[in-house]
């Protein structure tokens, strides 16, 4: 079966698929796997009868948590390697914005199933081989963009890598070789469009003879901020697609065109659950919790019940566009780690991110929350453009705040280009 018949299937028949995929992961996984072997072993479970739903449910989630402890344990990769080392082809690692970053290794064919994964994004999103995918950004360690830039070039795309450039040179390498999808970070997306403004470079459809028609972003909950959307597409005159994915767990969601602002997950090859973040028992759909995945291709690193922290709502109404994968309702809300509490509130960065790019004269700004106790106060400090009334922009901010998160932030400003730029994701967060 094609994956792109999978997103048609029933729920009936996906629910099979599911579990026969589960099956053959664990037969090859579970007499392997020292890290998954033990797993299992210690709690006490038939691992004959691991793929059987009731029986499965019961196995303990695994957390990034136990992944650092096992790379430390086990250094430098751990012990979640279904082969020998010799097999494996490809290293990245996480970005470590969160804690200490984790390595992941992957065969070739764990690879190859990752860029299956991409190619269904971009199928999603109308992407055709015509197209030339512009990637504007340095190729590190970082797995995301990896995978992305491959997966175009078998998808039959021109890509067009843009590491080792300024992002003035970007600009002119999109406009030379007439890119017409660019992938990047949100907060890399508008990042251009502030360089291109201030060099007179017009982006979009008042280019001649063609124009940027879609933005892929990732690697950051911006692609579901309404306001931050919002911005990126009238910047750029182009349509955004949101995904998510991680480094350890790989691409798990796309966009559809007929649906913006919500992700579908990949569940021809993942199994998904939503769960309680504190009861860890799951939860019907419409509520909001934790994503839980097991990926069933990735073979060589794989992960079982693997809880990503990521927020979601799963919507129970059919996605307008037909395919039975679950739809995120919002795509990805916020995370578990980042819930701060102030004056009585449970706020999440995205909420006050919503606020904030709500107003255009915000060139970039930054949010430190000061930890008094029990309490926490939050000083935001907002970069204005140019052009922008600066102690105006402070009180209309401040007064936003106040109003829609309902607690008071002090609010500053300071001068235009005075707080740094992001290629990657954005650090804006800072806690005292």
């Amino acid at each position: 079966m094609s994956a792109g018949a999978e997103d048609r299937l029933t729920r009936l028949d996906l629910e099979r698929l599911q579990r026969q995929r589960l099956r053959a992961l664990l037969d090859v996984v579970l007499p392997a796997n020292r890290f998954y072997a033990a797993k299992v072993a210690q709690c006490g479970l038939p691992a004959a009868r691991l793929h059987e739903p009731d029986v499965f449910s019961q196995l303990p989630f695994t957390t990034k948590t136990d992944l650092i402890a096992d790379q430390e344990a086990h250094p430098p990769y751990g012990s979640n390697l279904t082969f020998p080392l010799i097999q494996y082809t490809r290293l990245h690692q996480t970005s470590g914005t969160s804690g200490r970053p984790l390595r992941w290794v992957d065969t070739n064919k764990s690879w190859d199933w990752m860029l299956g994964c991409w190619q269904q994004c971009y199928r999603a999103a109308g992407i055709e081989a015509t197209d030339r995918i512009f990637f504007p950004f340095s190729f590190g360690p970082f797995l995301g963009f990896w995978t992305a830039f491959e997966a175009a070039t078998r998808y039959g795309c021109l890509t067009l890598a843009g590491g080792s450039m300024t992002s003035l040179a970007r600009l002119r390498f999109l406009c030379d070789n007439r890119a017409t999808i660019v992938v990047c970070t949100p907060t890399y997306a508008l990042r251009l469009v502030e360089v291109a403004q201030e060099n007179g470079i017009i982006l979009g459809k008042q280019t001649a003879g063609y124009s940027v028609r879609a933005v892929i972003v990732g690697g950051e909950p911006g692609g579901g901020i309404p306001a931050t959307r919002r911005r990126i597409q009238e910047s750029w005159h182009a349509r955004l697609f949101d995904q998510s994915g991680m480094t350890e767990i790989g691409p798990a969601t796309y966009e559809c065109l007929e649906a913006p602002g919500g992700l579908h997950l990949l569940e021809g090859d993942f199994l998904a659950e939503v769960i309680d973040p504190r009861s860890g028992r799951p939860i019907p759909p419409g509520e909001v919790g934790e994503l839980v995945l097991t990926n069933l291709g990735r073979l060589g690193s794989p992960l079982l019940r693997y809880r990503t922290g990521d927020l979601v709502r799963v919507n129970p109404r059919p996605c307008p566009c037909g395919r039975t994968f679950q739809w995120l309702d919002g795509g990805i809300l916020g995370r578990t780690d980042d819930m701060i509490h102030v004056r009585g509130n449970n706020l999440y960065p995205s909420s006050l991110e919503a606020v904030i790019r709500r107003f255009p004269e915000v060139a970039e700004y930054r949010v430190v929350i000061a930890h008094r106790g029990a309490l926490a106060e939050v000083r935001i400090t907002a970069e204005p453009t140019p052009a922008a009334d600066a102690r105006q922009l402070a009180e209309l901010l401040a007064q936003a705040v106040r109003e829609e998160l309902l607690f008071r932030a002090e609010v500053e400003t300071v001068a235009p280009g005075s707080l740094p730029r992001f290629e990657m994701k954005a650090k804006r967060i800072i806690h005292e």
